[in-house]
């Protein structure tokens, strides 16, 4: 598969998955690689970018199993964005789907 497909895909995948909880990193890469190869090395960069774009906000939290963890939390200007990104994956999928099914 092409990468650059493939990032976006992975990119609009830790999207949706924030947009329905807080997330911490390696939890993102645990849920995601149930369904996607992927590597830790690929989320981590995304994070970054997204929150430096301000669709994400972090802020730290105590773990019972080690050190504290960073979550990724959605904002207002990152719901938007997502909400626009699935619609336009929905029509997307739906345009293909009707050209090979």
């Amino acid at each position: 598969m092409n990468s650059q497909f493939h990032k976006g895909v992975i990119e609009m995948c830790v999207l949706a998955l924030v947009n329905k909880r807080d997330c911490y990193g390696y939890e993102l890469v645990e849920s995601i690689s149930k369904h996607i190869e992927i590597s830790e090395g690929t989320i981590y960069p995304i994070l970054r970018r997204l929150t430096l774009e301000g669709h994400f906000e972090t802020y730290l939290q105590e773990s019972s199993s080690g050190p504290s963890r960073k979550y990724y939390r959605m904002t207002a200007q990152g719901k938007t964005h997502t909400d626009n990104l699935l619609n336009q994956w929905s029509q997307f999928k739906s345009d293909v789907d009707g050209l090979l099914l």
